[in-house]
């Protein structure tokens, strides 16, 4: 958003009080015064805002008198002016924009008609669309009709002329001369205590507003201190409540516990002291399992050592053939080269070998 800080001119307090909570609401920077006099004052010392918030009437310089001022400076000319006011009328919005006001803010402000309009200057500001400042004859200002019914260029005079024709002054200007009959005094006077009791009134509206505003606000602080206090309090005493209740919660938990876990200890202490050592039946149930394990290993041994000796029976076998047929073959062989005796040596060898052979067997298995 283009438009970031904003200036209000307010002489109530309540109201730049409200209008600054909603223009904050909206993430922006507020700067405040309380009179058109230091409205201006504060633009020729500090750094410009985005928009300018203006309350209508005033005492003293007005809202009217002020934007005037701010649009005929060069350096303030450019800022957008929004006139805060209760009077909305077209003629009178027509007759703002024509001495410089940018839009008009209907008092009090609200938040949707706040948003429309800073929605439009954001819009106008981001694509350059917001109006020259006016160009303000100070010369036609002067020559409005005044509201006594005067002439502006009309002077008066102390004793009016027995003819009660119009004098012309020394240099030929044509003004008017008025006399200044009790009538016209009673006019001015009136004009003047209007003006006077309008201002002071406006005045004293505001110094109440501002005290009953304050004397509010006074009260909601004090309300909000003591609900706090209160609250805090409240929320004391709870937590408390709430830490002793677990702790005896804790408490009535551990004696529940022990109660238990002394239970099941007497119990199984009862059952440890009837089932402590050896029956005369868990004795012979022992002898019979070792019986049965001697049994079987009886069996497995003597298993085992008839299989062992069939092996080493095949084993014998299966060696003697094997020896009986290399010494054929070595008969066979050796017969033509060998005499009669040493064949005959030899195979009584071989078989004095394989007898000792299967004696020795039959010895080891036997």
């Amino acid at each position: 958003m283009a438009i970031k800080n904003a200036l209000l001119v307010d002489d109530s307090k309540v109201a730049r009080f409200a209008l600054s909570k909603l223009l904050e609401g909206r993430d922006m920077q507020v700067n405040m015064a309380g009179s058109a006099e230091e409205a201006l004052d504060f633009l020729s010392s500090n750094i410009r805002p985005d928009v300018i918030f203006m309350d209508h009437l005033m005492p003293g310089m007005n809202g009217v008198e002020a934007t005037k001022a701010i649009k005929g400076n060069p350096e303030t000319a450019t800022i957008p002016i929004i006139m805060c006011t209760s009077k909305k009328s077209p003629s009178f919005m027509e007759e703002a924009r024509n001495f410089g006001v940018y839009n008009i803010l209907t008092k009090p402000p609200h938040t949707e008609g706040l948003s429309l309009v800073l929605e439009q200057l954001d819009s106008d500001v981001t694509d350059g669309n917001l109006p020259e400042p006016p160009e303000l004859d100070v010369a036609a200002d002067a020559t409005e009709e005044s509201p006594l019914d005067i002439p502006v260029d009309a002077s008066v005079e102390m004793s009016p002329q027995a003819d009660g024709k119009t004098h012309t002054g020394g240099n030929g200007s044509g003004s008017q001369v008025v006399p200044l009959t009790s009538d016209l005094i009673e006019q001015i006077a009136r004009s003047a205590v209007k003006t006077h009791i309008n201002n002071r009134l406006h005045e004293l509206l505001s110094s109440l507003f501002d005290e009953q505003f304050d004397h509010l606000k006074r009260a909601l602080d004090e309300s909000a201190k003591r609900q706090e206090a209160a609250v805090e309090e409240r929320l004391n005493a709870v937590t408390g409540m709430v830490e002793e209740r677990t702790r005896n919660l804790c408490d009535d938990v551990a004696a529940e516990v022990n109660l238990n876990l002394t239970r099941e200890l007497a119990e199984l202490r009862k059952d440890l002291s009837r089932n402590t050592g050896f029956t005369s039946d868990h004795m012979a149930e022992l002898k019979d399992h070792i019986t049965s394990v001697q049994t079987i290993d009886t069996e497995f041994w003597q298993t085992l050592q008839s299989e062992a000796i069939q092996q080493a029976h095949e084993i014998s076998r299966e060696t003697a053939e094997d020896i009986a047929q290399r010494t054929i073959d070595l008969f066979v062989s050796q017969q033509r080269s060998t005499t009669s005796r040493i064949y005959t040596m030899g195979l009584a060898a071989s078989l004095g070998i394989f007898a000792v052979g299967i004696a020795w067997l039959s010895g080891l298995f036997g």
